[in-house]
């Protein structure tokens, strides 16, 4: 999957679809996610990579923490929806 660490992305499956996670890792198969909260950047979730949806956003992380990507994420999750309410107008 080449260079994909700090890659914005939405599950798309499981008990945590719809909701927005930073990739910090990959192999052929599978992502590591993160998303500050339920899944460190210390020990990020493997998922599937059929699972997500990739978004045309990135953050770098080095030097981020736990708090600052919970807020980040959350500002970008509520721009898109806004974004997206806009061109339904």
């Amino acid at each position: 999957m080449g260079s994909v660490s700090g890659m914005v992305v939405i599950s798309s499956a499981g008990h945590d679809r719809d909701r927005w996670f930073v990739v910090t890792g990959a192999d052929e198969r599978y992502v590591y996610i993160a998303d500050g909260k339920e899944r460190k950047l210390a020990s990020p979730k493997r998922k599937n990579i059929k699972h997500i949806r990739k978004t045309d956003m990135s953050l770098e992380l080095s030097g981020m923490t736990d708090k600052q990507l919970r807020r980040t994420l959350g500002v970008l999750s509520k721009q898109s929806i806004a974004e997206e309410s806009e061109k339904l107008v």
